[in-house]
């Protein structure tokens, strides 16, 4: 109970994580991290995901990218400005060295929904020339927390 008397209400809370190797994938193409979570009901959400990403280079590479954002999966839509670069290395190593990159963001947002929305992290990986191996995805904290109706 408040000190006013009145019950407070349940936290609408969740959280969540899941990592994805990205190897598999084509170029320029969002691929699901198995970090979902469910908005159980209708209101504003605080959506915060701590996302990890790293790409292994050998040879000559030029714009190795990778990114992760959130997903609207109910909607079929990006959670707007929640794209994060993740990896970016803009140089050419030298032929015969390997580079090994990772990197990290927080993706939140403010989040309006209507009713129950799934929500998840994506993954993608890019490169202008050249070619890269191990590229990975995590969401190690994936949470949110409902502020108002």
């Amino acid at each position: 109970m408040s000190t006013s008397g009145q019950l407070r209400p349940k936290p609408v809370t969740g959280q969540t994580s899941g990592v994805v190797g990205l190897g598999g994938s084509p170029y320029d193409t969002w691929v699901p991290v198995p970090a979902t979570l469910t908005l159980p009901e209708a209101g504003v959400y605080e959506l915060d995901a701590d996302v990890q990403g790293g790409v292994i280079m050998q040879g000559s590479v030029s714009n190795a990218i990778v990114q992760a954002r959130l997903f609207n999966v109910t909607a079929g839509a990006v959670v707007p400005l929640t794209t994060r670069t993740l990896v970016l290395f803009a140089a050419t190593p030298a032929v015969g060295v390997t580079h090994t990159l990772h990197g990290n963001a927080s993706a939140s947002a403010l989040y309006q929904v209507a009713g129950p929305t799934t929500i998840r992290v994506e993954g993608l990986k890019h490169v202008d020339s050249g070619t890269t191996t191990g590229e990975v995805v995590s969401a190690t904290n994936f949470r949110f927390k409902k502020i108002s109706n």
